[in-house]
C-alpha cells in the first residue's frame, strides 16, 4: 500500500517571489503534497485583514505532480481561506507560513501577516505554524532554517497540536555561531515606541512616515526575545482567545457591587 502524503498549504506575507517563501516551499515539498497560495505583492504588517470590498483573484503559476502554485491579490488570511475553501475544497493536513524576513516575536505577532495566516488556520482547528527569520534583509540567508522547519513540521504531522493552537517559530539570523537548539517559550512583554516623521512633499503638502524603536519590558529567560538573543530557535504556542482570564474574577466583583447597589 502506498502511504498517502500529507497535504500542506503554504503562504506568506512577503509575496509570491520572496526568497523566504521559496526556501519554505523547497523544504516542505520533501514531506508532502504542496499547495502554495501567496500574495502577489508584499503584505507585511497587514495583521488579520481580509478583503471584503473588492473581488479576489487567483492566478495559477505552476502545476506538477504533488505541487500547485497560485498567486492571489488578497491578504495572507485571504490566501488561506481561498486555498482551503476554493482550491482544495477541504482542510489541508498542515498550514505553514513564511519564512518571514524579520522577527515576529513578542508584540510583532499582532501586526504580522505571516502569523495572521496561521491563526486563520487555527480558527478551524487546522494544525498551523509560522516561521520567521530574525533578519530583515531581502538578501537574508535562509539555508540554516531547513532542519528546524523539517523537525517542527514533522512533529506536528505525527503528534498533532492541542485543539485550536498554532505555533509561532522565530529563527536567529546566521551570526557565525551554531544555533544552540529549540526553546519552547512564552511571548515576551514588549512594544513599539512609535513616532511619526512629519515631512513636506514638493507641493508643500504634509505627509508622515512611521518610525519607532522596539522596547522590551520583559527580563525573563523564558521568552521568545530571550531565546533569539541567546541564539535559540523560539517556539511559542499561540491561540486566538484574547480573553484576559485572570481579570474575570476582578470584574465579577463589579457585578456584585452593582447588584448590591440596586
Amino acid at each position: 500500500m502506498i502511504e498517502k502524503k500529507p497535504v500542506i498549504l503554504v503562504t506568506n506575507d512577503d509575496g509570491i517571489n520572496a526568497p523566504g517563501l521559496r526556501t519554505l516551499i523547497g523544504i516542505v515539498r520533501q514531506i508532502g503534497d504542496v499547495l502554495v497560495v501567496a500574495p502577489d505583492k508584499p503584505m507585511s504588517a497587514m495583521g488579520h485583514a481580509v478583503t471584503i470590498s473588492a473581488p479576489l483573484r487567483v492566478a495559477k503559476i505552476k502545476e506538477e505532480e504533488g505541487y500547485l502554485e497560485y498567486s492571489c491579490n488578497g491578504t495572507p488570511a485571504d490566501c488561506v481561506k481561498l486555498g482551503q475553501k476554493v482550491i482544495l475544497g477541504h482542510a489541508p493536513d498542515l498550514i505553514v507560513s513564511g519564512i518571514n524576513h524579520g522577527s515576529n516575536a513578542s508584540i510583532n505577532i499582532i501586526y504580522s501577516g505571516t502569523m495572521a495566516a496561521v491563526l486563520e488556520g487555527s480558527f478551524e482547528n487546522i494544525p498551523s505554524v509560522g516561521f520567521s527569520l530574525n533578519d530583515y534583509r531581502y538578501t537574508a540567508d535562509f539555508t540554516h532554517c531547513e532542519p528546524f522547519v523539517l523537525s517542527i513540521c514533522n512533529n506536528i504531522l505525527t503528534k498533532g497540536l492541542p485543539n485550536y493552537t498554532c505555533l509561532n517559530v522565530n529563527i536567529p539570523a546566521l551570526n557565525g555561531s551554531p544555533i544552540k537548539g529549540i526553546k519552547i517559550v512564552r511571548q515576551a512583554h514588549a512594544f513599539w515606541d512609535e513616532k511619526y516623521d512629519h515631512r513636506k512633499d514638493p507641493q508643500e503638502r504634509d505627509y508622515f512616515w512611521l518610525t519607532g524603536k522596539f522596547v522590551s519590558l520583559d527580563k525573563g529567560e523564558d521568552t521568545d526575545e530571550w531565546a533569539l538573543l541567546n541564539n535559540y530557535v523560539s517556539v511559542v504556542p499561540v491561540h486566538f482567545d484574547l480573553t484576559s482570564h485572570n481579570t474575570i474574577p476582578i470584574l465579577r466583583e463589579w457585578e456584585r457591587d452593582n447588584l448590591s447597589n440596586q
